[in-house]
């Protein structure tokens, strides 16, 4: 089941990658179309309502990876000096509520794409249904809520990462 985990969460960065080299390529696109107005070419339209949609989406696609591989930006100025039993704790602690607070994300997320939904509501220029950025988003959250709570399982010591993980681990 680890590997299933992070196999799965790793994929999703690679996804959360393809997602911004495209938003980069459009933008560059947009910019240079407005640039050469003068020619004739244009701005994408709807250019920032996909920037918008598309980093969402890549975002809830890296951070369950980057929280399994504990690369969250941390300050740990006082760590060294706090004894083994207070780090686990605090460990403990952090990815609980790390957990707790993805799960209120998801289950916020899935309230505003019905909300949405329901309502119809659509974007400016693209009259694109606004639900379906959230819906999109909600496959990698809802999935992330799964790596989180296998941190914290991990973070407990009830499961063990892939070898290969932990491998990599102790070599830094």
């Amino acid at each position: 089941m680890s590997h299933i985990v992070y196999s799965t969460s790793r994929a999703m960065a690679w996804l959360g990658a393809c997602v911004l080299v495209f938003l980069a390529v459009l933008s560059v696109v947009s910019i240079g179309g407005r640039a050469l107005s003068g020619l004739g070419l244009g701005p994408v339209p709807g250019d920032f309502e996909l920037v918008e949609a598309g980093t969402a989406l890549a975002v809830f696609c890296f951070l369950p990876w980057a929280h399994l591989r504990r690369s969250h930006a941390a300050v740990d100025m006082l760590w060294q000096a706090y004894p083994a039993s207070l780090k686990r704790v605090l460990a403990v602690m952090a990815d609980a509520l790390m957990l707790l607070v993805w799960m209120l994300l998801v289950w916020r997320m899935a309230l505003a794409t019905l909300d949405y939904r329901a309502n119809a509501e659509v974007s400016f220029i693209l009259q694109m249904p606004v639900w379906w950025g959230y819906a999109a988003s909600m496959v990698p959250a809802a999935l992330g809520c799964v790596a989180y709570a296998w941190r914290l399982l991990e973070t407990l010591d009830l499961v063990q990462a892939p070898d290969e993980i932990r491998t990599e681990a102790m070599v830094h």
